[in-house]
C-alpha cells in the first residue's frame, strides 16, 4: 500500500524531476511497462482496443519485436534502480506490469485475425503509437534545437500536461464520433453535391491547402472568441495555464473546448466533402505542427515566420506579457493574424514568462477538468 501511495503522489505532484535518484529511469521504465501492458491486451482482443484504419497496415512481426524490446529496456532499467537501491519502488510497480505482460505471453500473444471489422473500438492503439511516436520525435528535436537548455524533459506540471494528454488522445475516439454526429445533424442540410463534386475534384496540392486554410479560418474565429467571450475564456484559460513550453505543454487543453472546437473545425470540411487522401494528410499536417510550435526549440524559419506558425510566434500567444494578450490566433498560418490585425508587434525574441496573467487557474488534471465550473472571478 505504501508503494500505492507513492505512486499516486508522483501523479499528482506538480514537481520537476531531477536526474541521480532513480526517478527519470524509474518513470521511463513504469511507463513503458504500462505501455507493453496495454500492447499485450491489444494482441489478445485485437478488434476492440485496436483502430480499424490502423489495423489494416500492421506488420505483426514490427509490432512484436517494439513489444519485445520495450519489454527488455523496462525490465533492464527497473532491475538497474532495484541493484543501485534507487527508487525501488518504481521499479517494482513496473515489474509487475511486466509479469502480468509476460503472463498474457508477452509478444508471443497468437493474434486472431477472424473478428468483423464493425465491431466498437477505443483506438488504444493510436493512443500507444501516437505516445511513443511524440515522445521520441519531439524530445529528439528539444534536445537537438533547444530554446531553453536548462529546461528538463520532466519538467515542473509535467504530469499535468501528460494525464491531458492520456485523456485528450485516449477519448480520441469518441470525441470525433460524437463531432460527427453533431456535425451531420447541424450541418447536414448545407452539403450540396455540386459543390463537394467541385472540391473532389481540385488538385490534390490545391484541396490540401484550401482545407488548411478553411480549418484555420474556424480556428482563427474561435480562438478569438475564447478569449473575447467570458464564458468560453474559462474552458480556454485552462490551456494557457501551461507555465512551460515543450512538444507535451500543447496537450493541456479542456476535454470541452476539444469537443467545441473540433466539431466547429469538422463542420466546413464535411460540407464541402474533401477526399479521405486530403483529410489524412491535413489530420498529419495539423497534427505535428500543433506540437512542434509548443515545443522547447529556438526556430525561426526565416521569412516563413510570415506565412506559417513557428513556435517563436506561438510562444508569444502564451506569454503574459501586455502586448501579447489576445495575439497570435493562428495555427498553422501567420498571414490570418497580419490579415486580422492580430499579429503580435514585439521587440524581445522570445517571451519570458508563460502562463495566465494572475495565476488563477489550478495544477493538477481534476482540478483543471473542473475549473470552468466552480471558478469565481
Amino acid at each position: 500500500m505504501k508503494e500505492l501511495d507513492r505512486l499516486n503522489q508522483l501523479t499528482e505532484s506538480h514537481g520537476a524531476l531531477r536526474p541521480g535518484k532513480g526517478m527519470i529511469s524509474g518513470v521511463i521504465a513504469l511507463s513503458l511497462a504500462v505501455l507493453c501492458f496495454l500492447g499485450a491486451l491489444a494482441f489478445h482482443w485485437p478488434e476492440y482496443p485496436t483502430t480499424p484504419q490502423l489495423r489494416q497496415s500492421y506488420n505483426v512481426y514490427v509490432m512484436r519485436q517494439l513489444l519485445f524490446w520495450s519489454l527488455v529496456l523496462a525490465g533492464a532499467l527497473s532491475l538497474y534502480n532495484i541493484v543501485s537501491g534507487r527508487a525501488r519502488w518504481l521499479a517494482l510497480a513496473a515489474f509487475v506490469l511486466i509479469g502480468l505482460s509476460l503472463a498474457l505471453s508477452g509478444h508471443k500473444v497468437p493474434v486472431n485475425s477472424n473478428f468483423p471489422d464493425n465491431t466498437q473500438y477505443i483506438g488504444l492503439d493510436w493512443f500507444i503509437l501516437d505516445l511513443l511516436g511524440s515522445t521520441l520525435i519531439f524530445i529528439f528535436i528539444e534536445k537537438l534545437f533547444a530554446l531553453r537548455k536548462d529546461q528538463p524533459v520532466f519538467r515542473a506540471e509535467w504530469q499535468t500536461d501528460f494525464h491531458h494528454f492520456i485523456v485528450n488522445h485516449m477519448v480520441v475516439g469518441f470525441v470525433l464520433l460524437a463531432t460527427n454526429l453533431v456535425v451531420h445533424k447541424l450541418f447536414g442540410w448545407a452539403a450540396k453535391d455540386g459543390v463537394r463534386f467541385w472540391v473532389q475534384g481540385l488538385n490534390f496540392w490545391v484541396a490540401l491547402f484550401l482545407i488548411v486554410l478553411v480549418a484555420d479560418l474556424v480556428q482563427y474565429w474561435a480562438h478569438r472568441a475564447y478569449h473575447e467571450a467570458p464564458l468560453l475564456l474559462r474552458l480556454h484559460a485552462v490551456h494557457h495555464s501551461a507555465k512551460s513550453m515543450d512538444w507535451l505543454a500543447g496537450s493541456r487543453q479542456h476535454i470541452l473546448e476539444l469537443v467545441i472546437t473540433r466539431t466547429l473545425v469538422l463542420a466546413p470540411i464535411y460540407v464541402l466533402g474533401f477526399s479521405k487522401e486530403v483529410i489524412d494528410v491535413y489530420i498529419i499536417i495539423v497534427g505535428f505542427q500543433a506540437v512542434f510550435y509548443h515545443a522547447n526549440v529556438s526556430v525561426r524559419l526565416g521569412p516563413l515566420r510570415y506565412v506559417i506558425v513557428t513556435p517563436n510566434f506561438h510562444h508569444r500567444y502564451h506569454s503574459q506579457e501586455d502586448d501579447a494578450i489576445d495575439r497570435n490566433y493562428a495555427a498553422p498560418f501567420t498571414f490570418l493574424d497580419y490579415f486580422f490585425g492580430t499579429a503580435v508587434k514585439s521587440h524581445r525574441a522570445w517571451p519570458e514568462h508563460y502562463g495566465v496573467v494572475g495565476d488563477y487557474v489550478p495544477s493538477g488534471f481534476f482540478r483543471q477538468l473542473a475549473f470552468p465550473f466552480v471558478w469565481r472571478p
